[in-house]
């Protein structure tokens, strides 16, 4: 597949299909224009699913949802003359929500793959609402949703109901943020000089109706957790040139012995991550070359990283698949087919895949924290670091010095916490859901929730992993050649990242001091607040390891 990225100031065409985590995130997060196609096979789709739907209707034929209650009162007939009052009334139903607010990319990607799966044309639902739904996107217009409210089947009701509530105009207690703060529907509606819209038989139930709340916040989660993927290979980097490692473990004979495709591309990205550095042990076999002296091999953490990388990789990649699969689909129920007059019953409005796939990811930040806590665990320790100060001590003239000894208990205060978001939720659902009709849920939305938690520990986790790695490499060259500036001495793709951190912080490399000289003279804490901003605006410090990222799509997804 191929992979193109949307940039600001582009515009995206939804089609229904081709959908990609990228393109979500770049509507989301980076307000790129939305359209969605003219083609006169998709707005045939459309019409003629509203279409079916409201002459079904004009018959008197039952339809489940559109001439019937909802779920387990599905059984309650409605008389064809209330079919519209019962859409309508279905969003104030639904609007039941609690906490806080979603963060509005995330409501502005649950837009996008809900405008996405109705331009499918088959859910009966006309052009008008989803050209509503785009102009909302493209004039910065973001409807207020809380978090709690959805267990991931039947669809995200609550979210997807405050979303199209707001954008339909159903009344003004459907709340909106602009850029002046946050405004009612329906005196929104009235400055636009727009009227609400009064939704027609079964459009209330395919708004609300579908994953897309859920699948359009994993999207987020998933582009974001890839980025740090490549960001956490490059602070491996700068640890293990820190350490003086040896690059042998990453040698193609080895991986060859055990072809596992994520561990090889791990070997391969580290290869290039390390080669041409002046700080790392590159030769092949300590003790073929004589060394009577030290340990032949690295610790496990080292030597074992492709290896335990390699997994992860391969499944943020199979994630990235499935939650693509997922945003290309239609999730809503029943299902209109105009092509051959049939409606269908059926489950799609389940976010089982999803919810399974966030409580994966989750685990998998949990894995990559841990494994750098263990190479910051090296990096204070002189025992096992190859000489380099205790604790990373700057300056060890001033006798009340201690260095980043704090940070790293810091750094170990998060790992717990990564480990303890990893704990999955999708099985941990009410049978008794609704009268017993969703007896089977599977938590999608709050899974995908609490991976955006889990990512934003996991930013602080990075941010002082790499405090750690800049002072480290600086003690590291100072050992060799008595200059705090390691720049000449790094690989030519670690120097970029090196650089960005300094950059981030405001402190150029300097020949005479490490980042850290005395501790009275910075806040650490300052510091992670600083890579930890950077890392949320994706700024700097993700640029200096892009080449990774596009080195994974172009591996995983084609080129």
């Amino acid at each position: 597949m191929a992979r193109a990225i949307p940039r600001a100031g582009s515009k995206l065409t939804l089609e229904g299909e081709g959908l990609t985590v990228d393109a979500v995130a770049a509507v989301a997060r980076e307000g790129s224009a939305l359209g969605f196609s003219q083609k006169e096979s998709v707005l045939r789709r459309i019409d003629s699913s509203f279409d079916l739907i409201q002459s079904r209707v004009a018959a008197g034929a039952p339809i489940y949802g559109v001439t019937t209650k909802f779920g387990s009162l599905g059984n309650v007939t409605v008389p064809k003359e209330e079919a519209e009052e019962l859409q309508n009334n279905l969003l104030w139903v639904v609007k039941a929500g609690s906490g806080e607010l979603l963060p509005d990319q995330e409501v502005r990607a649950a837009m996008v793959v809900h405008l996405n799966t109705l331009i499918r044309g088959r859910s009966g639902i006309r052009r008008e609402i989803i050209e509503r739904g785009i102009d909302f996107i493209n004039r910065g217009l973001t409807p207020c949703v809380r978090e709690g409210g959805s267990i991931g089947a039947s669809g995200d009701l609550i979210p997807l109901g405050a979303i199209f509530g707001a954008v339909v105009g159903s009344g003004e207690a459907f709340r909106v943020r602009r850029e002046d703060g946050i405004v009612g529907s329906i005196t929104l509606l009235k400055e636009l000089g727009l009227e609400p819209i009064r939704l027609a038989p079964k459009e209330g139930l395919a708004l609300v109706n579908g994953t897309s709340a859920s699948a359009g916040i994993a999207a987020c989660c998933v582009h974001r957790a890839r980025r740090l993927l490549a960001l956490t290979l490059g602070i491996h980097a700068l640890h293990l040139q820190a350490l003086s490692a040896s690059n042998e473990p990453f040698h193609p004979f080895i991986h060859q012995c055990k072809p596992h495709v994520g561990q090889a591309w791990v070997a391969e990205v580290m290869r290039e991550l390390l080669s041409g550095s002046g700080l790392i042990d590159d030769a092949l076999g300590r003790l073929d070359r004589g060394e009577e002296n030290g340990e032949p091999q690295d610790r496990y953490s080292i030597r074992c990283l492709p290896q335990f990388i390699g997994p992860v990789v391969e499944g943020l990649a199979r994630i990235e698949q499935q939650i693509e699969t997922e945003i290309n689909s239609v999730t809503d129920n029943p299902l209109v087919d105009a092509d051959d007059d049939r409606i269908y019953h059926g489950g799609n409005f389940l976010g089982q895949y999803i919810a399974t796939c966030m409580d994966e990811l989750r685990g998998f930040l949990g894995l990559l924290g841990k494994h750098l806590d263990a190479q910051i665990a090296l990096l204070v320790s002189p025992e096992y670091s190859k000489g380099l100060p205790a604790s990373l001590i700057g300056n060890p003239d001033r006798a009340v010095n201690m260095g980043l000894k704090a940070l790293q208990v810091s750094g170990n205060s998060l790992v717990p916490m990564l480990e303890f978001y990893g704990a999955s939720l999708a099985d941990r659902f009410p049978v008794h859901a609704e009268q017993f009709n969703q007896n089977i849920n599977s938590q999608s939305y709050g899974s995908a929730i609490l991976a955006r938690k889990s990512l934003e520990v996991f930013e602080n986790c990075l941010a002082i992993n790499l405090i750690m790695a800049v002072q480290a490499v600086d003690l590291r060259e100072f050992k060799g050649t008595g200059s705090h500036d390691p720049t000449a001495s790094l690989s030519a793709t670690t120097r970029p990242l090196y650089q960005a951190v300094r950059e981030v912080l405001g402190r150029p490399a300097d020949i005479e001091r490490p980042l850290v000289w005395n501790d009275h003279e910075q806040s650490l804490e300052d510091f992670v607040e600083l890579l930890s901003n950077d890392l949320k605006g994706q700024g700097r410090l993700l640029e200096a390891t892009d080449w990774i990222d596009e080195h994974f799509v172009t591996r995983f997804f084609g080129s």
